[in-house]
């Protein structure tokens, strides 16, 4: 018999963990709009409103557990679908990873590390925090922001005006401008019985606001290091009563890890794994929502991630060459969009090196 799994949301994730089902007899059903092609070409795809009690019912019906693949679903929809089927990560976990500003004091009440941040409702707070914080400092709103949308930086006190009324306003969030030296991932999971599991750390690479290239394990990663990010993920596990697949991103200064925000989801960081760990972040994800063991998440070799933005690659470009692996997501394409993604996998960082700088190439990759 099959295990019915619900999602809400049906993008190039969702997509992701309904082929990630199929041979453990996983079988998904998602809820989203006509336009989420990507998981509709895999899985079942119920169309209908986060808003509408009726629509979350029949979504519900025959559902053994129910997830979601974005951050920001409505509150308001998993609790209403709580009453029909367990709802993993917790609802909690939405309502934190959501506000910028609740997030932050969140990892702070936990002994996690941030950026300094002030909460901005007009144009007197935001020069109270820039007197406190200092410039350049970025401005952000405290909601709804992703691949570097919703935010803009601060390097004088004239771009101040400006940027608050860009931004709307109020229910912002001054946070103090970090000349980190790299930035980084941690991926943990937790099953229902609280079963956990970290991935190494991960390198990420973006331009322009969005990901590009993902490194794992993190070049130059120490053990310190290592356990320090995963110290991080297990207070947010531990605290939450989570349950599922955590992604925390990360700047690294100096040696030490600052939080700078959490996913409460598979995230993009995390697309090496298919290939390059033992256990695939999708996987581990329907693992620990059913509450089934855990797979292992050691990596098998090297591996970098490349994701394939705007545009759609040569296709013989990446197959013809050992160790390449291309995911396309089912979308059309336009500027800025995240069609797919190569992984790469090697026996040792030069090998792997050597393998992303040919593709970058070949692929005309310019960032």
């Amino acid at each position: 018999m099959s295990i019915h799994v619900g999602v809400l949301g049906g993008g190039q994730l969702g997509r992701m963990l309904a082929l990630a089902g199929y041979p453990l007899g996983i079988r998904l059903r998602h809820l989203g709009g006509p336009h989420d092609t990507p998981a509709a070409e895999v899985a079942e795809l119920m169309v209908g409103e986060y808003a509408d009690p009726a629509a979350l019912a029949r979504f519900a019906h025959g559902l053994s557990v129910i997830t979601y693949e974005w951050e920001n679903v409505p509150v308001a929809a998993t609790r209403l679908l709580a009453e029909h089927a367990p709802v993993y990560p917790p609802p909690a976990a939405l309502e934190v990873s959501q506000d910028r500003l609740n997030e932050k004091t969140f990892f702070q009440q936990l002994g996690i590390d941030t950026p300094a941040f002030a909460a901005v409702d007009s144009a007197a707070d935001l020069h109270t925090a820039v007197a406190a914080l200092g410039l350049p400092a970025v401005l952000k709103t405290r909601r709804l922001g992703y691949d570097g949308k919703g935010q803009v930086v601060l390097r004088a006190a004239g771009d101040a005006a400006a940027a608050l009324e860009q931004l709307g306003g109020r229910d912002l969030i001054l946070e103090a401008f970090v000349p980190f030296d790299r930035e980084l991932s941690v991926i943990a999971v937790r099953s229902v019985s609280g079963e956990t599991r970290c991935y190494p750390l991960i390198e990420n690479q973006h331009a322009e606001g969005i990901l590009r290239l993902s490194l794992a394990p993190a070049p130059r990663c120490t053990s310190e290091l290592q356990k320090t990010a995963e110290s991080y993920a297990l207070r947010v596990l531990d605290r939450l009563q989570y349950v599922g697949v955590l992604a925390i991103e990360l700047f690294e200064r100096n040696g030490e890890l600052l939080a700078n925000e959490m996913a409460p989801r598979v995230h993009n960081s995390g697309h090496w794994t298919i290939e390059g760990a033992e256990t695939s972040q999708f996987e581990n994800h329907l693992r620990a929502i059913l509450d089934l063991p855990l797979g292992a998440t050691r990596p098998l070799g090297w591996s970098a991630m490349l994701n394939l933005i705007g545009g759609f690659p040569d296709t013989r470009a990446v197959l013809e060459r050992d160790g390449a692996h291309l995911h396309l997501y089912g979308k059309t394409a336009r500027p800025g969009r995240k069609l797919g993604h190569v992984t790469i996998r090697a026996e040792s960082p030069v090998a792997l090196n050597h393998l992303v700088g040919e593709l970058r190439d070949k692929l005309r990759l310019s960032w």
